[in-house]
C-alpha cells in the first residue's frame, strides 16, 4: 500500500522528508559490469555483441545481419496496423513535429560597436544514436519522441538500437520507426548497445550523440560514454505528481498515477490532493485497476514500495510541496490549473487540466 501523509498531522514534516530521500535507483553498483561490456565491445566489436546478444537476450545470431532488422520487416509492421492506430501514431508524430518546430533555435549575427562581426549558428549532429527500451515493455512512443526531433533538427543520420528478447522486436515500435522514417534499427540492447554507438564497430558505425531512456545499465553506460558522443541526460526511474481536487473522477486520477507506476517497479506516482475522502477514493480505484491491470505485477510494486497519497489543508500549501518534489512528469487536475502553474519552479513536462 503506498504511504499515506497528511500535512495537518504530528510527523508530516518527517514523513515527507524520508520520501524525498528514498533511493529508487538500482541498489546494486552496476558501474564495474557496463565498464566491462564497454570495454568489451571496444576491443572485439562485433563479436561481443553477438556473445552479449545471446547471453542478455537470449537471441543466438550467427552474424550481426540478423541483429539488424530489414527495412521488409518495418514495412510488414506498417501495414499490420490496423486504420485506427496508423492514425493514432501518425497524429502523434504530427504533433511532437509540430511541437518541435517552435524549438529549433534561432541563430544571429551582428557588428558591435567597434565593427567586430559575431554571430552563433546551429547545425546539426552527423549521427543520433536511439536508445529505446524494450525488454519489459514497448515503447513506440519513445521513437517518435526521439526520432522526430532528431529529423526536425535535420540530423541527417538516425539509428534505433532495441532490447529484443528472443530476436523479438515489437511491430508497435517498428511501426513506429517508419513513420518516423528510421530504418536503420539494430536488435542490440543494454550497456552493449551503448558502447556500439558510442565508439563503433566493423557493423555499427558510431554516432555523435545517444538519447533515450533505459535501465540503470544503460543509465550507466551513457554517463560512462559522456565525453566520446554526447548524451541527453542520465534518467533514473519515471516519477509522476499529480494534484487533484474533488471535481476530478477518482478512476481517472488512478489510472494516471499507474501510466507511470507501470513503468518500473522503481517508478514513483504520488497523489497531493486537498480532500481526503477523495484521497480514499483513489486510493480505492487504484487497487481495483490493479486487479485487471496488464503490467499489474509491476505497477502494484511500484504503488507498494514508492507510491504516495499526500492530503493538505488547502491547495494553497500545494506549491511548496510540488517544488520540493520536483516530478518529472506534473499534472495539475484542478480549477484554473494555469495560475496554480505560476508558482511551479521546479517540474519536467506539465500537464494543465482535468483531460491530459
Amino acid at each position: 500500500m503506498a504511504v499515506r501523509l497528511d500535512n495537518c498531522q504530528d510527523g508530516f514534516e518527517a514523513g515527507f522528508a524520508t520520501l524525498l530521500a528514498s533511493k529508487r535507483e538500482a541498489t546494486v553498483d552496476v558501474a564495474d559490469t557496463v565498464s566491462s561490456i564497454i570495454a568489451d565491445v571496444r576491443a572485439r566489436g562485433d563479436a561481443a555483441l553477438l556473445e552479449l546478444t545471446a547471453k542478455f537476450d537470449g537471441m543466438l545470431a550467427g552474424s550481426m545481419a540478423e541483429l539488424a532488422v530489414p527495412r521488409s520487416e518495418i514495412d510488414a509492421a506498417l501495414d499490420a496496423l490496423t486504420p485506427a492506430l496508423r492514425d493514432s501514431l501518425e497524429t502523434a508524430a504530427a504533433r511532437i513535429r509540430a511541437f518541435h518546430e517552435r524549438q529549433l533555435p534561432q541563430g544571429f549575427d551582428f557588428t558591435d560597436d567597434d565593427g567586430v562581426g559575431l554571430g552563433m549558428r546551429y547545425s546539426p549532429v552527423d549521427a543520433a544514436g536511439l536508445y529505446v527500451p524494450g525488454g519489459k515493455a514497448a515503447y513506440p512512443s519513445s521513437v517518435l519522441m526521439n526520432a522526430i526531433p532528431a529529423e526536425v533538427a535535420g540530423v541527417p543520420r538516425r539509428v534505433i538500437v532495441v532490447p529484443a528478447p528472443q530476436g523479438y522486436v515489437s511491430p508497435m515500435v517498428l511501426a513506429a520507426a517508419g513513420i518516423a522514417g528510421v530504418d536503420e534499427i539494430w536488435r542490440v540492447g543494454g550497456a552493449q548497445a551503448v558502447a556500439a554507438l558510442a565508439y563503433g564497430t566493423d557493423s555499427i558505425r558510431p554516432v555523435d550523440k545517444i538519447v533515450g531512456p533505459g535501465n540503470a545499465y544503460v543509465a550507466a553506460a551513457k554517463r560512462q560514454v559522456y565525453g566520446q558522443v554526447g548524451i541527453d541526460s542520465i534518467a533514473g526511474p519515471s516519477e509522476i505528481l499529480v494534484i487533484a481536487d474533488a471535481d476530478n473522477d477518482p478512476a481517472w486520477i488512478a489510472a494516471d498515477l499507474l501510466s507511470q507506476a507501470e513503468h518500473d517497479e522503481a517508478a514513483q506516482a504520488i497523489l497531493i490532493t486537498d480532500d481526503a475522502g477523495f484521497a480514499d477514493a483513489v486510493e480505492a480505484a487504484v487497487a481495483t485497476m490493479l486487479k485487471t491491470l496488464d503490467r499489474a505485477a509491476v505497477a502494484g510494486q511500484s504503488w507498494q514500495d514508492n507510491g504516495a497519497i499526500i492530503t493538505v489543508a488547502s491547495m494553497q500549501e500545494m506549491p511548496d510541496l510540488a517544488n520540493r518534489i520536483a516530478a518529472e512528469h506534473l499534472e495539475l487536475a484542478v480549477a484554473e490549473p494555469r495560475k496554480w502553474l505560476a508558482e511551479i519552479r521546479h517540474a519536467g513536462a506539465v500537464f494543465l487540466g482535468r483531460y491530459t
